[in-house]
């Protein structure tokens, strides 16, 4: 049985652009794009996970300003449900610890990248709520 994970994600928003962060070449699902996060611990809320997380990964604060919808996804080698959060940057200069390259990107640019399975229904809803105009069709 296949592991299934629980991951809070940031959709940090910042003078009207978003971040977005590419996988290492050495973690799973290699050089894709994704919005920063981890793995929740035991005892741990999405939202605690999400500020640890946000300043392991990249040495920032963040505040959070609204919970999007959950979402799951099954990989070959495991399952992820992950727990988004848009959130404004707020305080700390960035530092990849983990990441391989990062954007700040339009929103109507998020569509322009190679993102991990598990993160295309989150930008889907994000450009729902933030232009009702754009449709939610596939990333």
């Amino acid at each position: 049985m296949n592991p299934h994970l629980h991951v809070a994600c940031a959709i940090i928003e910042h003078d009207g652009l978003v971040f977005a962060a590419q996988r290492g070449a050495a973690m799973s699902l290699p050089l894709l794009w994704e919005f920063p996060g981890g793995k929740l611990e035991s005892g741990e809320t999405a939202e605690q996970a999400l500020i640890r997380e946000v300043h392991e990964e990249l040495g920032i604060s963040v505040t959070i300003t609204k919970a999007l919808s959950s979402s799951s996804h099954s990989y070959p080698d495991f399952t992820v449900t992950l727990y988004p959060f848009t959130c404004r940057w707020s305080g700390g200069a960035i530092t990849l610890h983990e990441h391989n390259a990062m954007l700040w990107l339009n929103p109507e640019q998020m569509r322009g990248l190679d993102w991990a399975a598990a993160d295309r229904p989150i930008i889907c809803e994000y450009l729902s709520l933030t232009d009702p105009a754009i449709t939610p069709a596939s990333p």
